[in-house]
């Protein structure tokens, strides 16, 4: 019965190893497969010491038995220590070992000398083989080490349910079922059943407990649980390299990548082969700026056809041992869907800018001929003015240009354009004068002067309430300037204002010679045209009187081309 007895305990204790040979996960603690390889060996020194038939035999099994009796006890206890998250130095672990060791050692000398055993004999109880010994120092040891790891072990459980929210209490809990099984087994085992170890039988319990907790424990681990968990679901790829490049290896996922890797062998150099470039090339950028290490990768379809391409995200990080850096780690994230989402927004927001520019740039021609129009329909009612519109927004183009190319005054292009557009504007005032005053078919007298004088400020309050909701304020503030100053004089002398030198705003300076030019040039009720070379004298003159001497070049540069395009007028 005894043999059948410890024979089925070994049988089963094996089932349970196998049974966790099934769920292993390379995530799982070390001290698991430990205590799984302790429980049989012990169970198996048992079933073997109960088919003992002589004192050789006996002495042996014993020696098997006491593998799982020394080191098992101090297992559980490193176990113990991981899942409640205390950490013991590796010398602290390496001492403890070396004196399970020590202990296991004394039992080689059963039979031999008296240091484990003082006395052992071997005996025959009820068909069955025993030994019959007398305890000696070292067993006496063996019982204080195992007391000491029990007493350990109990502690760090108590410390973690008062002191460790953070570490599960259902594992904690079942964690205190195995080592109290084994110490109770070791010490009241034989005051139950007489000649029978019960040693084996709180082995095998404690290891069905520890299967258990393998089962759940991998689930209290967050980072691998969840890297497991993006690795399935969002297909993550990952290839490892050490710090010289060699290629260390890859998981499923980057093979199906990269299929070429099968053909790659361990430990060679990475990054010869043309289908090795592209990645050596994200490793060498991230060996010379850390930061820039995330990088894209795209795996083009076998048809060519682009929709079907694969986007990947690629990072690159050191590869750690624990807390040291032992290489680089290249990972790929598939983010096809969301890059082609991104595209397709992308191409749904260019239709949308390209309607929008389409929508504002037919507004803005619409808001620009009102103005045009309107600025024509009060240059209708001046019998003295025909065209002066057209010709100095010509003047104005001709003069800017010549500016830009000169380059002294460093305009910027938008506000050349506004000086331009703003241009035709320039007159708008004249739509407050009176039509006795504006129609007259000669010169004005000083009281009609005065009246006309008005038209400059009048039209700067004309376009600021026309522009008064635009968008484009820079625009706005140019057109008023230019209604509203392009009378004043270099000397101070002009009006509305009686602005002098640079308080007059640049784009009215321009727009006063242009205006000028033009009344000189043209015929009006009151004069004939005047020929180029006197209209060019007479603005040369007024350089630094009239007009802003710092345009002289400009004009003079520009009068070719002004001549040019009054030629082509008549």
């Amino acid at each position: 019965m005894i043999t059948i007895f410890y024979g089925s305990i070994f049988w089963i204790s094996l089932v349970c190893a196998a049974i966790y040979i099934f769920i292993w996960h390379k995530h799982f603690d070390v001290n698991f497969t430990m205590i799984f390889t302790l429980i049989p060996v012990a169970c198996l020194g048992y079933m073997l010491q109960g088919n003992a038939g002589n004192m050789k035999g006996a002495v042996i099994a014993t020696q098997i038995i006491y593998i799982g009796g020394c080191f098992l006890q101090l297992f559980i206890l490193f176990f113990i220590f991981n899942i409640c998250r205390i950490e013991l130095s590796r010398w602290i672990r390496t001492a403890l070992f070396a004196f399970s060791s020590v202990v296991y050692a004394s039992t080689m000398t059963v039979g031999q000398m008296d240091f484990f055993y003082k006395s052992v004999y071997f005996d025959v109880a009820d068909g069955n083989g025993v030994l019959v010994k007398e305890y000696g120092i070292m067993h006496t040891v063996f019982y204080v080490m195992v007391c000491l790891y029990f007493g350990a072990g109990i502690a760090a459980i108590i410390y973690s349910l008062v002191r460790k929210k953070q570490v599960p209490r259902t594992v904690i809990y079942l964690m205190l079922l195995p080592d109290v099984i084994c110490i109770l087994s070791y010490f009241a085992g034989r005051r139950i059943i007489k000649n029978v170890e019960l040693v084996p039988l709180g082995y095998l319990l404690a290891e069905v407990i520890v299967l258990l907790i393998a089962y759940r424990v991998n689930l209290y681990d967050v980072a691998d649980t969840v890297i497991d968990s993006m690795v399935q679901e969002r297909g993550i790829g990952y290839i490892s390299f050490d710090f010289k490049c060699r290629y260390l290896g890859c998981n499923e996922v980057a093979l199906e990548l990269m299929p070429e890797l099968a053909d790659t062998a361990v430990d060679e150099t990475f990054g010869y082969k043309p289908s090795q470039r592209k990645i050596r090339h994200f490793i060498d950028h991230f060996k010379k700026d850390q930061s820039h290490n995330l990088f894209v990768y795209t795996l083009h379809s076998e048809d060519q056809d682009p929709e079907n391409d694969r986007i990947y995200n690629v990072s690159v990080n050191f590869l750690y041992d624990g807390f040291r850096r032992r290489g680089y780690l290249v990972t790929f994230t598939d983010d096809t869907a969301n890059q082609k989402y991104i595209r397709l927004l992308d191409s749904y927001n260019d239709k949308l800018q390209n309607e929008v520019d389409e929508k504002t740039r037919h507004i803005i021609e619409m808001h620009d001929n009102l103005i045009m129009s309107l600025a024509m329909m009060v240059e209708s009612r001046d019998n003295s003015t025909g065209g002066h519109i057209m010709r100095t927004s010509e003047g104005v183009r001709i003069l800017v240009d010549e500016i830009v190319k000169e380059g002294s005054l460093n305009l910027s292009d938008d506000f050349c354009l506004d000086v331009i557009k703003a241009a035709p504007m320039h007159d708008l005032g004249k739509i407050a004068v009176d039509d006795a005053v504006l129609r007259k078919p000669g010169r004005f007298t000083d009281e009609e002067y005065e009246k006309m004088k008005h038209h400059a400020a009048e039209g700067a309050r004309v376009i600021h309430e026309i522009l008064l909701h635009t968008d484009d304020n820079s625009f706005k503030i140019v057109a008023e300037n230019v209604a509203h100053y392009h009378h004043e004089r270099w000397d101070g002398s002009g009006y509305p204002e009686k602005l002098k030198g640079e308080q007059i705003p640049i784009e009215a300076r321009i727009m006063a010679v242009a205006d000028v030019y033009d009344a000189l040039v043209s015929k009006r009720v009151y004069k004939e045209a005047f020929d180029f070379e006197k209209a060019n004298a007479i603005i040369m003159e007024g350089m630094g009187t009239q007009f802003d001497p710092g345009l002289k070049t400009a004009y003079v540069n520009a009068r070719p081309r002004l001549e040019e395009y009054y030629r082509s007028l008549n």
